[in-house]
């Protein structure tokens, strides 16, 4: 069955998704509710390794790029910009694209 796409609104700032426009967002998507759910779980991941982050932030001795919790966060975070490239207007498509992270796939 599939369901009838509705509008959600995405704050990558804020970590929040919601069916209604609320103070603030810089996305606006077109998908169905229930694939918006996985919003949800990257947001509460992306929540639990901040919290770990800012406990290890006090441990000098271990750099950045060396930092697995670094690299779950930034893994985390492109899949989000992915999500939002995959159902966003042109304008988050344009937006997603122009982030250095960003490769577009050829499709044989």
């Amino acid at each position: 069955m599939d369901l009838e796409k509705q509008k959600i609104y995405v704050s990558v700032a804020n970590l929040t998704c919601n069916f209604y426009p609320g103070p603030s967002y810089e996305f606006v998507l077109h998908m169905d509710p229930i694939k918006a759910r996985v919003f949800s779980k990257l947001f509460s991941q992306m929540n639990r390794l901040e919290a770990s982050n800012a406990f290890r932030a006090h441990m000098p001795f271990i750099p950045y790029h060396m930092d697995q919790l670094n690299h779950d966060l930034d893994n985390r975070l492109q899949k989000l910009y992915a999500l939002i490239h995959e159902f966003g207007d042109e304008e988050a498509k344009k937006f997603v694209e122009q982030l250095p992270f960003f490769r577009k796939r050829a499709y044989f």
